[in-house]
C-alpha cells in the first residue's frame, strides 16, 4: 500500500505583526498534510488523536491533489452506529466519497479580507471547515478559519488604530499639522484605491473605469485626439468554470489580469497615452488607450490575445482551443460633443461579438467619426 504522510503542521502562536488590508493568505502559517488517498481509516484518525490542533488532512492520488476531509465530517462519520467497523479498516478514501463537500480552495495571493468574507458566505454546515490553499499547480495546504477571522480582527484593529492616531495628531498637534495631513491624505488615497479596485484581480473596477474614460473623452476632444477602447472578453469562461470550479475560474481571471497588465507594460514606449486596463465584469475585461490610433490599438489587442494563448491555461471544454483564448473587440474615434463615450462602448461591444460570431481567438476593429 503506498502512503503519503507529510509531518509537523505548521501552528501559528502569534500572527505576523505586520497585517495589512493588502496582507495575503501567503503570510499566514498553514498546515502541512497531505495522506495518500489509500492510507487507511483507523491511521487518518490516530493522526488527528496526536495532533489535536490539525482541523482537516489534503487527500492525495499519486501525489496528485483529489480534496479534503476536515477532523470534524471524518469523526462525525466515525462515531455513528457502526463507522468504525466501515471505516476504520478501509482507505480513507471510502470515507471521503460519503462524506465530501463542496471545498473552499484559494490561490495563496489572495486578500485575507476577501477570503474571510469568501468563507462567511458559505453555508451555516460548511462555515468552519477549514480553507484550502494553493501555493502553486501541486501544493496544497490547510488554513484554519478561526486563525483567518483572527487575522482580520488584528487587520481591522490596526486600520481603526491608524485612523484614530491620525485624527489625534490633528487634534493635540497642530505645530505638526503637515506631516498629519501628510498621513490623512496616504489614508485617503488608500480607501480611494480600494473604492476604486477590483477585489479580486486588483485591476480597476467597472466605477473607475467609467470615471476615466468620461475623463478623457472631455480632454481629448478639447485636444482632437484619438481614443480607442478594448474589450476582451475570455472565450466560453462558463465552461471553464463548469468543468474546472469557481476556485480554478477565479485563479484564471486573475492570470489573465496580471498578463494583460504584463502587455501594456511591455508597450508602453509604442502607446503615448496613459492606459487603463480594468476588469469591465465577470469574465470581461477593458483596455482605455488615450491618443492612441486605429492600427496601434489593434497592434495591441493581437499583442493581449497572443500573451494569454502563451500562458497556455488548460481548457479542455473550449471549442477553440486547447488553452485559454480571448476575443477581443476595438474601436477608435476622435470625442466629439455631438457623441458620447457610450458610442465608443457600444462599436467595441459590436466588434467584441463579431469576433465571437467569426470563431473566437481573434480581434476586430471598428474605426468611426
Amino acid at each position: 500500500m503506498s502512503t503519503k504522510f507529510v509531518s509537523t503542521p505548521i501552528w501559528p502562536k502569534t500572527l505576523p505583526e505586520t497585517l495589512s488590508l493588502e496582507s495575503t493568505l501567503n503570510e499566514l502559517s498553514v498546515f502541512n498534510f497531505q495522506v495518500e488517498s489509500s492510507y487507511l481509516g483507523k491511521e487518518v484518525a490516530r493522526l488527528f488523536h496526536t495532533q489535536p490542533l490539525l482541523p482537516g488532512v489534503v487527500l492525495t492520488v499519486k501525489g496528485e491533489f483529489l480534496g479534503m476531509i476536515s477532523r470534524r465530517r471524518f469523526m462525525e462519520h466515525m462515531s455513528r452506529p457502526y463507522g468504525i467497523d466501515i471505516f476504520a479498516h478501509r482507505p480513507i478514501l471510502a470515507l471521503y466519497q460519503i462524506a465530501r463537500t463542496d471545498i473552499l480552495i484559494l490561490p495563496g495571493v489572495t486578500l485575507i479580507v476577501m477570503a474571510a468574507q469568501r468563507a462567511v458566505q458559505r453555508s451555516p454546515e460548511l462555515l468552519y471547515e477549514p480553507i484550502v490553499v494553493q501555493l502553486n499547480d501541486k501544493n496544497y495546504r490547510l488554513l484554519d478559519v478561526h486563525q483567518v477571522l483572527l487575522a482580520l480582527s488584528q487587520i481591522h484593529q490596526q486600520a481603526t488604530w491608524y485612523i484614530s492616531e491620525l485624527y489625534y495628531n490633528l487634534a493635540v498637534a497642530k505645530s505638526d499639522l503637515e506631516v498629519a495631513n501628510t498621513k490623512l491624505e496616504t489614508a485617503n488615497s488608500e480607501l480611494y484605491r480600494l473604492a476604486n479596485s477590483d477585489g479580486l484581480t486588483q485591476l480597476a473596477n467597472r466605477r473607475c473605469f467609467n470615471e476615466y474614460l468620461e475623463q478623457q473623452w472631455q480632454k481629448l476632444e478639447q485636444e482632437e485626439a484619438e481614443l480607442s477602447l478594448i474589450l476582451c472578453d475570455i472565450d466560453f469562461f462558463k465552461k471553464y468554470n463548469d468543468n474546472y470550479g469557481h476556485q480554478a475560474g477565479d485563479l484564471c481571471l486573475q492570470q489573465v489580469a496580471e498578463r494583460i497588465v504584463e502587455a501594456m507594460n511591455d508597450l508602453a514606449g509604442k502607446v503615448p497615452g496613459e492606459t487603463l486596463v480594468a476588469r469591465y465584469g465577470g469574465e470581461e475585461f477593458a483596455v482605455i488607450l488615450p491618443r492612441t490610433a486605429p492600427d496601434t490599438a489593434a497592434y495591441v489587442a493581437e499583442q493581449i490575445r497572443l500573451g494569454i494563448k502563451g500562458l497556455k491555461i488548460e481548457h479542455a471544454q473550449s471549442p477553440v482551443s486547447s488553452f485559454v483564448t480571448l476575443s477581443l473587440g476595438v474601436a477608435s474615434t476622435l470625442p466629439q460633443m455631438e457623441t458620447s463615450k457610450e458610442n465608443l462602448i457600444a462599436a467595441a461591444d459590436r466588434c467584441l461579438y463579431q469576433a465571437k460570431d467569426k470563431g473566437r481567438d481573434r480581434f476586430i476593429l471598428e474605426h468611426y467619426s
